[in-house]
């Protein structure tokens, strides 16, 4: 949750910045809307500088803004300055484009949505799925991406965790993940009954993927999604793509609660849908950006189904579409997803604007909507 006081502060800090002090001659006056997001940015990671490094990007093409920014150190403890280019991994924001991809073969008419997911996934996770109690002709590709399967979350499971930290440079496969969930629990309701968060949704859309173009899920989803086009050089599949030469190292990730960081860990834990991707601010903003402009879909009606709904029995924690999730904002709805590293990117269509946030300190991970909250008070002064 936010704190009321903490919004309060951004409130007033933004205030006093844009309207100048009069009494004092030597306060600088900010003249622009960049130079405001910068000091607003700052002065967040001054007062939490556990955070090791604040980053973010406003792109508001409306008003000719397209703004990136750091704060910070790209790794803890030493003097390595953070660059409002560095790269990190989006972990679970990936869901978003793995979503996308599946809308781009539905407009193809490859697939439906009601599609039922028995003859799409791998015949090694169908047996395991079939053999755990899953009815796979009652799953349907709308209910892996909006987590109303009732299929167990790999990723969530105490056994994970313990291979993480006793592991960390363990090399995982998809089909060990899968199996994993099905070792560590059964189903969790009928399909389209309840809602549970579960990277193993998304493991199977990419089976799903790779099952109806005959491509590596991540090659398939690089050319269905344009990268190329929409001139996302910034972004890639961290260990199964090459390394951009032209970009910055990885900045470091932190979880310290949980005593890892994204240096320690074999990429390969959260990398195939679930999570995988890694990009700069600027490339996870104009990606959004792009999708609902629909600069991604080639039948503009086809982007009104990224906010398909399942109405399950029992209550939601949230509300989840297809790889995004709705938030609310100075009472200016957004649509978006955040990423287990402290990451996070919002799309707000009334002002058909893009804000992306990255925290390394996982730890303070709620300032990624705290900033979200100061700068949008700025676009909307």
């Amino acid at each position: 949750m936010i704190s009321k006081v903490r919004v309060l502060w951004f409130y007033v800090f933004v205030f006093l910045i844009a309207v100048g002090c009069k009494n004092q001659k030597d306060v600088p006056r900010i003249k622009s809307n960049e130079e405001l997001f910068q000091s607003v940015l700052d002065s967040i990671y001054n007062l939490n500088k556990d955070a090791v490094g604040l980053m973010a990007h406003v792109e508001f093409p409306d008003k000719n803004i397209s703004w990136s920014g750091a704060a910070g150190f790209s790794k803890r403890d030493t003097e390595a300055i953070l660059e409002k280019d560095h790269p990190v991994l989006i972990a679970s924001n990936t869901k978003t484009y793995v979503a996308v991809t599946i809308l781009r073969l539905v407009e193809q008419g490859k697939i439906k949505l009601d599609s039922k997911i028995n003859g799409f996934i791998s015949p090694n996770s169908k047996r395991l799925l079939e053999e755990n109690g899953y009815i796979l002709n009652t799953i349907s590709v709308k209910h892996l991406l909006t987590h109303t399967s009732g299929i167990f979350d790999y990723a969530g499971c105490d056994k994970f965790f313990e291979f993480i930290i006793s592991e960390p440079n363990k090399r995982w496969t998809r089909d060990e993940q899968i199996q994993l969930a099905m070792s560590e629990g059964r189903p969790l309701g009928k399909a389209g009954e309840v809602f549970s968060y579960s990277d193993t949704n998304y493991l199977l859309a990419t089976e799903i993927i790779e099952t109806l173009t005959g491509q590596d899920f991540y090659k398939a989803l690089r050319e269905l999604l344009g990268f190329d086009s929409l001139n996302l050089d910034a972004t890639w599949f961290s260990s199964l793509e090459d390394y951009p030469k032209h970009l910055k190292p990885l900045a470091y990730q932190y979880s310290t609660q949980e005593g890892v960081n994204s240096y320690t860990l074999d990429h390969s834990f959260d990398l195939f849908g679930g999570g995988g991707l890694a990009a700069t601010t600027k490339d996870l903003a104009l990606f959004i950006q792009n999708v609902f402009n629909n600069k991604v879909f080639e039948n503009p009606n086809t982007q009104e189904l990224l906010l398909t709904t399942v109405e399950t029995k029992q209550p939601k924690e949230w509300e989840c579409f297809l790889g995004v999730s709705p938030i609310e904002i100075h009472g200016i709805k957004g649509y978006g997803h955040n990423g287990y590293w402290g990451t996070i990117v919002t799309y707000f269509p009334e002002l058909n604007a893009t804000i992306s946030v990255f925290v390394l300190e996982r730890d303070k991970k709620y300032l990624r909507v705290d900033t979200s909250n100061a700068f949008l008070g700025i676009l909307t002064k």
